[in-house]
């Protein structure tokens, strides 16, 4: 079986930033235990396998150990490919997913996702959380997703230097750190997820799905500029609408 595979840098405008996702075009899924092998071989955040279902695609996500349920970037990756690379003519894509449908819509300067919103709740800090971190959050949210972790300051955050062994014990696949952007975008994140395999994801549409929510309630504002602080760095743009979260 040959199947044609895209390497695509989403989530950014320059060379070599952003999320690096793979995408592979099949005419069918394999068993898991394949894809799981050929993510693992391509060493990315996530690969992203797409299979045509009528006028719709179906698509799966696997990091380089597991399947995820939610991914923006590969999900971005993927509408790219198919509205740039397989059908020129289209301005629109719904991709079928665990999460239900998602639509992807061109724009005449990029890409608007259509992704459900994962609130979260207040919760007391876990003492593990903390230690893994290395500095005490102001406050917690947690989902049965990810832990959300507010810090003080974008310098902290900028300066964090997590016990990655410790991260991927404390009960969630990943944890979101935020913090009130200095200048120029309304919040900052980083995201580590050791447990899926990614120490440290560079720019991650699904962790925005849970920030969107937590800084509408926090700043009263539903339109955000907001920026992933990893070495590579990406830009998204978020609006929260009811359930759903436009990226």
């Amino acid at each position: 079986m040959r199947v044609p595979i895209f390497h695509l840098d989403a989530f950014t405008t320059r060379a070599f930033a952003g999320n690096p996702a793979a995408v592979m075009i099949m005419e069918r899924f394999p068993d898991d235990d394949l894809l799981q092998r050929i993510a693992a071989e391509n060493n990315l955040s996530e690969t992203a396998f797409l299979v045509k279902e009528d006028k719709d695609y179906r698509l799966r996500w696997f990091t380089p150990t597991v399947e995820v349920p939610l991914c923006g970037h590969a999900t971005l990756a993927s509408a790219a490919v198919v509205m740039q690379q397989l059908e020129p003519e289209r301005n629109m894509v719904v991709f079928h997913s665990a999460s239900g449908p998602l639509i992807v819509n061109r724009t005449e300067t990029g890409y608007v996702m259509d992704f459900p919103a994962r609130p979260s709740q207040p919760i007391s800090t876990p003492p593990r959380l903390s230690e893994a971190l290395g500095v005490d959050p102001l406050e917690v949210f947690n989902n049965e997703f990810n832990y959300l972790a507010l810090v003080e300051s974008e310098p902290v955050l900028r300066a964090l230097a997590p016990d990655m062994v410790a991260l991927a014990r404390i009960g969630r696949p990943g944890v979101i750190v935020t913090a009130a952007a200095e200048k120029e975008y309304d919040f900052v994140s980083r995201y580590f997820a050791p447990g899926k395999g990614i120490p440290e994801d560079p720019v991650t549409g699904a962790a925005h799905c849970m920030l969107a929510p937590y800084w509408a309630n926090r700043l009263g504002m539903t339109v955000f500029r907001a920026f992933q602080a990893s070495l590579r760095g990406g830009e998204i743009t978020c609006e929260l609408s009811g359930d759903r979260v436009k990226l």
